[in-house]
């Protein structure tokens, strides 16, 4: 497993520097003790006449060279074994902690496939049962499409349980950022807000499922902090070899933490005022007060797949996202 692996590439750089800074001491020690034995050795202290009941030793300074070297080396390997072995038992629970969470995605990811391809099955046959001019046949289409979509997260939580590298491809962006947009507006519209979108007629080096998920989720985090009546922009641009998609909203900015850190998991900010999270019952739960791990998850998608997303202004005046993917055409500006 590549999380296994990774353990022990750090216990072993762990071993290295402890190994390393151990190997410092004992040069410094050995080189300050063979100095004060040369130190003792000049012409004045040997030639001169001894002490009454003193004993004089005649060491070759060769000798003592070649022995400090045999000792210093001899403290150094076992140093760095001991270090090593340390660092191994130290990494140990973390090691483990790591497989019992990646055992526990996968089985996880498992179990939902079942009832995932049941529900497939059962949207595919309400489809087949509703007549095509029928009024309910487009949200039973989304329907559809968002049981495809979650079926994808779960095999993609799977993969990155069991180390499986990701999937390549390429999809259309201004196709994607629509879907995304018409996918949030419903929730949108509850609120109070509007999205507006900008695409790209260009396509780009990642699937469009991931693309999704990742514009859905900062949508998401940019609805939940707008105000009410205001709307959210979701605009790309194209740059040399990438394009770049903006997803701003009005509201007050992030507060109570570092914008940077708004991507790691479960990253808390100050309770936004005015701004609501819709609850599983349609409701308000209450002010937002945390980004999840909704952010976390654009930021590996991103990266797995050679982009990136930050948080390139924030303030009263709102937060602007912005999610960078590399074109998959070769005709992209230069």
């Amino acid at each position: 497993m590549e999380t296994q692996a990774e353990f022990r590439r750090s216990s072993r750089a762990i071993g290295w520097q402890v190994a390393a800074v151990c190997a410092g001491l004992v040069l410094l020690g050995a080189g300050l003790a063979l100095a004060y034995m040369f130190w003792q050795t000049r012409p004045a202290e040997v030639n001169g006449p001894p002490e009454p009941g003193s004993v004089r030793i005649f060491l070759d300074p060769a000798d003592l060279v070649l022995g400090g070297v045999v000792v210093g080396l001899g403290a150094i390997v076992c140093a760095g074994a001991a270090a090593w072995l340390i660092a191994r038992r130290a990494v140990r629970p973390l090691e483990e902690a790591a497989r019992i969470q990646q055992r526990f995605v996968a089985d996880a990811s498992h179990e939902l496939r079942t009832p995932l391809a049941v529900l497939n099955a059962r949207v595919q046959q309400l489809a087949l049962l509703t007549p095509a001019g029928d009024p309910r046949r487009e949200v039973l289409d989304a329907l559809r499409e968002d049981a495809g979509i979650m079926s994808g997260i779960v095999d993609d939580m799977l993969a990155a349980a069991t180390g499986t590298a990701p999937q390549r491809g390429s999809c259309a962006l201004a196709e994607v950022m629509n879907a995304a947009a018409a996918d949030m507006a419903l929730l949108a519209e509850g609120r109070g807000v509007r999205i507006a979108t900008s695409p790209l007629s260009r396509e780009v080096a990642l699937p469009a499922a991931d693309l999704r998920r990742c514009l859905v989720a900062l949508i998401d985090n940019a609805v939940d902090h707008a105000p009410a009546d205001s709307t959210v922009s979701v605009a790309a641009v194209a740059e040399r070899a990438v394009a770049r998609i903006a997803v701003a909203d009005s509201g007050s900015g992030i507060t109570g933490i570092d914008p940077a850190r708004v991507f790691d998991r479960f990253a808390h900010g100050s309770p936004v005022a005015g701004s609501m999270s819709t609850g599983s019952a349609g409701g308000m739960s209450g002010p937002r007060t945390r980004f999840g791990i909704g952010l976390a998850l654009v930021a590996e998608l991103a990266e797995r797949h050679g982009g990136a997303v930050r948080v390139a202004r924030t303030g009263p005046g709102g937060t602007v996202f912005e999610l960078v993917v590399p074109f998959a055409d070769e005709g992209a500006d230069r």
